[in-house]
């Protein structure tokens, strides 16, 4: 992916275009709040759909993946296609499409329908995601203008999330599943208009534009073949052919994908040669993890609220309001702190904090109480994720050659929903597992089941704990304060 010399008329950080900026911010933080409220609304109504539609506890999660994986696997070639073909022209073309899709899975009357529907929306924003990021970081060529543009960056997309949850309760409670869809339209329409308004194009004027769709499409498929194999593992086992079967042929996949674009790519989406860079590896690590942590804490602890407390859809949206808070509070301060501290210093407290978070979710039981078992450790959680969101976006592109910016950005987008994806692929094989284990020959009765679920899901945060331990080790490679 290339970046290229952006408008000076559109970048200036002279009073004269400070509106500009200001309007320029606004739009990217909306069209990124749109693609992290998709994840995270859904959660909360993943009950209401599995009743309307027919799913069963494993395909569940389906709806969430679908998404997430189709992101993933194009987020560098919806970068590239931006970069070549004008990023105005092709983010409005992903703000429609997404539109689109809401509007489709929102009418759905079969699982399928609504499968598909998610992973076409993944698409769509695996072409506005990047785009945001390249904007903001060709558009704040001022260093400290740039930190707190990706704060306010980062704090939307924690936020957008948490917050999803909220609407997610609400809409669901008070209308039905299917508005988590449609709330999408209206904010759809807004976004298109602001970004015809205030965006310039700007594009990659060289005469080559050759797009790696072999290398889009092996990842992609590699990663939907192995989240499929890593869900059957549920209802046949680890060591079943229906799960080892797509299990090696989804590593296989992925192994097609490095060498594409380590051999045969004229114009790889993901130079191997990126990884070069300490800052952006640690980056990238530290976002898969993050983004297993933050995704299957929304999963997790959304049927932990309604299967073992009975909790309603508007009351489980509530309960995420603190996560929210403390997301966009500890966003606010991440820049700073990076400046002052360095990107090591920063990372590495805000994993510890979102590994603590999730440990102390870990002693979760059916008597916990949200008060006393759920209000402290999302706090602690929130004001991680907050952290490490923001500082993770200024570390995942410090240092990087200018005309490598909109993959830098890209890959991170990439890797951020790659970990939620099979992060919770396989927190939710082990809860699964755990749950079945337990019921196996008892007789299942509403307090077993509640006592079921509980440890599952207690589990699999547990196991999500260790996840944010690898990035706090990953987090102690990106570089320190400058100086230093």
């Amino acid at each position: 992916m290339t970046a290229q010399a952006p408008d000076t008329a559109a970048v200036s950080a002279s009073p004269q275009t400070a509106p500009r900026l200001g309007l320029v911010l606004t739009v990217c933080c909306l069209a990124q709040f749109l693609v992290t409220l998709s994840v995270a609304v859904v959660n909360i109504a993943l009950p209401a759909i599995q009743s309307s539609l027919g799913f069963s506890a494993s395909s569940l999660q389906w709806v969430v993946n679908a998404y997430t994986i189709t992101f993933a696997g194009f987020l560098l070639l919806g970068g590239r296609i931006a970069d070549l073909f004008g990023r105005r022209r092709i983010f409005l073309a992903g703000i429609a499409l997404f539109t689109l899709a809401s509007l489709v899975g929102g009418i759905s009357q079969n699982s399928g329908t609504l499968v598909t529907a998610r992973a076409v929306q993944g698409l769509a924003a695996a072409v506005i995601a990047p785009t945001t990021l390249a904007v903001l970081g060709t558009t704040f060529t001022d260093p400290h203008q740039r930190h707190k543009a990706f704060g306010a960056w980062g704090a939307v997309s924690g936020a957008g999330g948490a917050f999803g949850a909220l609407a997610g309760g609400v809409l669901t409670d008070q209308l039905s599943w299917r508005w988590i869809l449609f709330i999408n339209i209206p904010i759809g329409v807004v976004l298109f208009a602001g970004v015809a308004w205030v965006i310039t194009e700007l594009r990659h004027e060289g005469s080559g534009k050759r797009l790696d769709v072999p290398g889009a499409v092996a990842v992609t498929a590699g990663l939907l073949v192995l989240v499929l194999g890593i869900v059957q593992s549920g209802p046949h086992g680890w060591d079943s052919a229906q799960t080892l079967v797509p299990l090696v042929a989804g590593l296989l996949l992925i192994g097609v994908f490095v060498l594409i674009e380590g051999r045969f790519a004229a114009e790889p989406l993901m130079p191997l040669g990126i990884f070069r860079s300490r800052s952006v590896t640690a980056a990238n690590v530290v976002a898969m993890t993050s983004g297993a942590a933050l995704f299957g804490t929304f999963y997790f602890l959304t049927l932990f609220l309604h299967q073992v407390r009975d909790y309603s859809p508007l009351r489980t949206g509530f309960a995420y309001l603190p996560l929210a808070v403390s997301i966009m509070v500890a966003a606010q301060f991440s820049a700073a702190l990076v400046r002052r501290t360095g990107a090591r210093v920063t990372l590495v407290a805000g994993m510890t904090l979102t590994a603590g978070g999730l440990l102390w979710l870990a002693f979760l039981d059916e008597n916990s109480t949200f008060a006393a078992a759920v209000l402290g450790p999302t706090i602690v959680l929130g004001a991680g994720q907050g952290i490490s969101m923001a500082a993770s976006a200024i570390a995942g592109v410090a240092g990087v050659p200018p005309h490598q910016a909109g993959l830098a950005s890209g890959l991170l987008n990439a890797t951020r929903q790659l970990g939620g994806a099979l992060g919770l692929a396989v927190l939710a094989a082990l809860a699964t597992t755990h749950v079945k284990d337990l019921l196996d020959g008892a007789k299942p009765t509403a307090q077993l089941l509640r006592h079921a679920y509980a440890s599952g899901y207690a589990l699999a945060f547990g196991v999500a704990a260790g996840l944010a331990a690898v990035g706090v080790i990953a987090a102690f490679a990106a570089p320190g304060k400058p100086g230093n």
